[in-house]
Parts: structure tokens; C-alpha cells; sequence
């Protein structure tokens, strides 16, 4: 394992899953969201998010959390593992809320300064709009990917995605 991409929606634990395997393989660990934002929730422009999201999977060593579809196929390309974190929109809701509390409007670990954590309307909405979109998407962009087989995490009560 030398270039692991981790997926899933808000919530799913991304960023957690990203951490604990930087831990157990002393492989650097990227996360898409200080890609997407600057200090103070200030979000860069799309060109800037690619072009840095590009020099990180053009490296030999990499664990990169988080999303932003545009840049999935190069990135599962040049992945050698790959892990869907699949999880219901409730228990991503629930995470989310015990995550605010945790931090009580303190920045995370894996966003930029001075950018506290917060729930707010639209970011619920948000994830409420793209709960099927999001998890429709990933099976197609990885399906053609060189990697292994893709862990596939999710409850056992939830069906499986269909084929790509």
C-alpha cells in the first residue's frame, strides 16, 4: 500500500480512517478539505483545487481523504488501494453533530486555521441533496481503476450499490 484514496460522504469518517491508517503505515496523509478551503472557510477556486489536488496524487506516498469528483479519475487511477466509507445519511447527520460538540467551534485537525467546525443549515442541506448523487457516482469513476478489489464499508442493512 502506497497511495490509498478514501471516499464517502459527510460524516462517513474520512478523516479518521485517513489518520489511524497514516498511523499504521507511516504513509503522509492529505485531506481534500484544506485543499478546498483557506483559512477562515474561504473557498479557492476550482483551477487551484485541481492543480493542488494533482500534485499530491502525483506523489509515490500518499493516504488522500475527501471529496472532489473532478479530480476521482486521475485520482483512483493512480491509487493502489481504495476505501468507500458507505454510510446512511443518519448515521453521517449524527456523527456530524457529535463532531460539533467535540469541537465546540474549534478547528479540527484536518482543516485549515481558523476554520471552526459548525453545522449549519446549508451543509445539512447540502448533504440531504447529494445523499444519492454522491454514493451513485463513486462505483462508476473506480470501477475501471487499476487497484484491488475496493473495501466497500457499509451497514449490513443497507443493500448493496448496484454494479457499475
Amino acid at each position: 500500500m502506497n497511495r490509498v484514496m478514501v471516499v464517502g460522504g459527510p460524516g462517513s469518517g474520512k478523516s479518521t480512517m485517513a489518520i489511524a491508517l497514516g498511523e499504521i503505515t507511516g504513509l503522509p496523509v492529505f485531506h481534500m478539505d484544506q485543499i478546498h478551503y483557506r483559512s477562515g472557510w474561504a473557498e479557492r477556486e476550482l483551477d487551484d483545487k485541481i492543480s493542488m489536488a494533482n500534485a499530491v496524487e502525483a506523489r509515490n506516498r500518499w493516504i488522500f481523504e475527501g471529496g472532489l469528483s473532478s479530480t476521482y479519475v486521475n485520482r483512483s487511477a493512480r491509487a493502489d488501494t481504495v476505501i468507500w466509507l458507505d454510510l446512511p445519511l443518519s448515521v453521517r447527520l449524527a456523527r456530524i453533530m457529535k463532531r460539533r460538540i467535540r469541537f465546540n467551534a474549534t478547528t479540527r485537525p484536518d482543516l485549515p486555521d481558523n476554520c471552526p467546525e459548525r453545522l449549519d443549515p446549508s451543509f445539512q442541506g447540502y448533504m440531504y441533496r447529494t445523499r444519492h448523487a454522491g454514493r451513485a457516482r463513486i462505483p462508476h469513476i473506480i470501477h475501471d481503476a487499476p487497484h484491488q478489489p475496493v473495501p466497500h464499508l457499509r451497514p449490513r442493512t443497507r443493500p448493496a450499490c448496484p454494479p457499475a
